[in-house]
């Protein structure tokens, strides 16, 4: 089963949604901020969902510092929480967060996020171990000529996809061919989008896997 890490300082929150999601994921729970790092990092959940409201360290710090480390921040996190989405969503998602429930919870609409969002995550060979490093490329959609291609530079590498901004309209599944940004061109492989986040926006950032073993990348 998937692991789901909850963590609400709410106790009886966190007893109903553990009641409602036991049957479809293996759940670890957490009223404490401080322990969810340790949790996230020790466990490996497949998502997370977070209150934001807590006392000492609100959900708003622990959902960057999960979204900002490159052990966890593969991790989808889901905000369920009694604020206004109206209000907080769109900052949740600045931090990392990939989407927004307001309580009382639609557990129907839940599970349906969480199964995309787990999904997605499983596409991205999120077992192999990412390195937070820059490294320019140029990307070019499969089949098109240099005049579509744009710089990028990675947030994150590993030994068969990376991660970075990439801005222009596309969709998950796609294909560009990746190529390193030296002093000539090196040819590095063809990749697919896995994921999307942001989608749309100024900040629209991008995971990339190779769909073969690269011919020239900087992991090996």
């Amino acid at each position: 089963m998937h692991k789901l890490l909850i963590i609400d300082d709410d106790e009886q929150m966190r007893k109903v949604l553990r009641f409602r999601l036991k049957n479809s994921y293996e759940i670890i729970e957490t009223g404490s901020p401080e322990e969810a790092l340790a949790l996230a990092l020790k466990e490996k959940p497949d998502a997370i969902l977070l209150d934001l409201m807590m006392p000492k360290y609100s959900g708003f710090e622990v959902c960057q510092t999960i979204s900002s480390l490159s052990f966890t921040s593969h991790i989808p996190i889901v905000i369920v929480s009694g604020e206004s989405s109206a209000m907080y969503k769109e900052f949740c998602e600045s931090l990392g967060a990939k989407d927004y429930l307001q309580k009382p919870v639609d557990f129907e609409t839940l599970q349906k996020k969480l199964t995309k969002l787990i999904g997605a995550g499983e596409n991205r060979n999120d077992g192999e171990p990412r390195v937070r490093l820059r490294v320019m490329l140029k990307l070019r959609p499969a089949g098109e000529g240099e005049n579509s291609e744009i710089l990028a530079v990675t947030d994150t590498v590993s030994a068969n996809g990376f991660a970075c901004a990439y801005p222009p309209p596309t969709k998950e599944g796609a294909l560009l061919d990746v190529y390193l940004a030296r002093d000539k061109q090196h040819y590095a492989g063809k990749a697919r989008i896995a994921r999307i986040d942001w989608r749309g926006t100024p900040g629209q950032r991008a995971d990339f896997c190779f769909v073969e073993k690269p011919a020239d990348w900087i992991l090996r």
